[in-house]
């Protein structure tokens, strides 16, 4: 019984003892909440991006279609108006749009959504405004009083599609090149699969 006293005695010092060490110990747990960075936390500006090819011919691209835009707007009167409607809508679609991918892509923002392929959007956007602008433009050119706000919009409306058409050549040489690339690897990818899968029937021949 004694012993059985005397352990139950040491036990509790024991016990007593960590608490208190535990108590004075500097290195405690922490319990403060740790943040998690968000998706949007490492937002910056790609300054190469807009040094680039790409960069510098989306900037042109909103310019131009702001100028165009502003231009047709200033127009008071028209009869028939069918062209210069059409102007406005591309212009307006043009320059919210290429303005849309152009911050996108200066802040790198394409990085947070990679399921989604860029380069062939990209493309997209400039081919249908390449077309849309050339087409109304045309339009305008065709149909107006000569006033001086439809002539620096038809003059700014072929600038922009000369501009765009740039872009889009050079979006599907990059396009063509992204899937070079992309073909090339899988090829080696399975070419490599094909080598071990020979090597290992070799090295087992029981498995032939």
């Amino acid at each position: 019984m004694r012993s059985t006293e005397e352990a139950e005695g040491l036990d509790g010092e024991a016990s007593n003892t960590s608490m208190i060490s535990g108590a004075s110990s500097p290195y405690q747990p922490t319990t403060e909440p740790v943040h998690a960075r968000g998706v949007f936390g490492e937002i910056r500006c790609d300054v190469d991006y807009l040094k680039s090819y790409f960069g510098i011919l989306k900037g042109v691209e909103v310019v131009l279609s702001l100028i165009g835009f502003i231009c047709i707007e200033t127009i008071m009167m028209c009869s028939p108006c069918g062209g210069v409607y059409f102007f406005e809508f591309v212009s307006c679609s043009a320059f919210v749009v290429t303005g849309t991918l152009l911050v996108i892509f200066c802040l790198n923002l394409h990085t947070k959504v990679p399921h989604i392929n860029w380069n062939l959007t990209d493309l997209g956007n400039t081919a249908a405004s390449t077309f849309f602008f050339f087409l109304s433009s045309l339009v305008l050119a065709c149909i107006n009083h000569n006033t001086g706000a439809e002539i620096a919009a038809v003059t700014f409306g072929f600038l922009a599609t000369g501009v765009y058409g740039l872009n889009t050549f050079l979006a599907v040489r990059r396009w063509r090149r992204g899937n070079g690339s992309q073909r090339a690897t899988q090829s080696s990818e399975y070419m490599r699969a094909r080598t071990a899968s020979r090597g290992e029937m070799e090295a087992r021949p029981e498995l032939a």
